[in-house]
């Protein structure tokens, strides 16, 4: 813990500094930005094996309400991680900020965060993808709708939305995940919104698990066709 705190407090509060390609060192390392307002975000910023160079395709992850707090090594609990660590040639960075209270995720808030740690990543900015499961889905929904523009493709996991209407994200492409039988989030609380972004014209599949309960993310995580349809899209 003393190791990692001191990590912590090395690093640029600013944001201002980028780092070099040539500089990144494959896996998982915890970052911190300072706000505008003067208060902090962590976050994990995980560089994968087979980076060598040059701009790479970045996948935004948020955390469910059981990642929160303080310790920001816990939103590498569910997730991609795990299909990340095993195979050698993914290909994305992935940056997962952390919420220190669990509350809806603040779409201005993680603008002007993705704002500094993007500009510290060899990032191709035509890549940029969304994902979140369960509050995160939630997030990657109410993130999207806000800023539909910033990001590639979306993919929300067990998630739901507040906003009445979607049609901000027409020209988007969404692929949503949720179990049937979710007593967590109903399904009853997302179905709407896909049916909703399909009349508005936006590009959605909508992958629901029969059986599935709230964890509608080991599945979704460990798919390759996720990952692979992820690539298939650029702003």
């Amino acid at each position: 813990m003393r190791f990692y705190l001191l990590a912590l407090a090395a690093l640029a509060l600013t944001g201002c500094a980028t780092t070099s390609g040539d500089m990144l060192k494959s896996g998982a390392t915890p970052q911190v930005v300072r706000l505008r307002d003067g208060s902090t975000v962590q976050y994990m910023e995980y560089i994968p094996a087979s980076y060598h160079g040059g701009k790479a395709p970045v996948i935004i992850f948020l955390h469910g309400s059981g990642e929160a707090g303080s310790d920001v090594t816990r939103v590498m609990g569910p997730g991609p991680w795990a299909y990340a660590k095993a195979h050698p040639d993914f290909p994305f960075i992935i940056l997962a900020p952390q919420q220190p209270r669990d509350e809806e995720w603040e779409p201005k808030r993680l603008k002007e965060w993705l704002d500094i740690a993007e500009a510290r990543i060899p990032a191709d900015k035509h890549r940029i993808y969304l994902t979140g499961l369960s509050l995160g889905g939630g997030g990657a929904w109410a993130w999207g709708i806000h800023q539909p523009r910033r990001f590639a493709a979306i993919a929300p996991v067990s998630g739901y939305s507040n906003a009445k209407t979607p049609c901000a994200l027409k020209n988007n492409h969404i692929w949503a995940f949720h179990g049937e039988t979710d007593d967590v989030v109903p399904i009853t609380d997302e179905r709407p919104l896909v049916d909703a972004a399909k009349v508005c014209g936006a590009d959605i599949t909508y992958t629901v698990y029969p059986d599935g309960n709230h964890n509608a993310w080991d599945a979704t995580y460990a798919n390759p066709a996720l990952y692979a349809w992820f690539l298939d899209h650029k702003n």
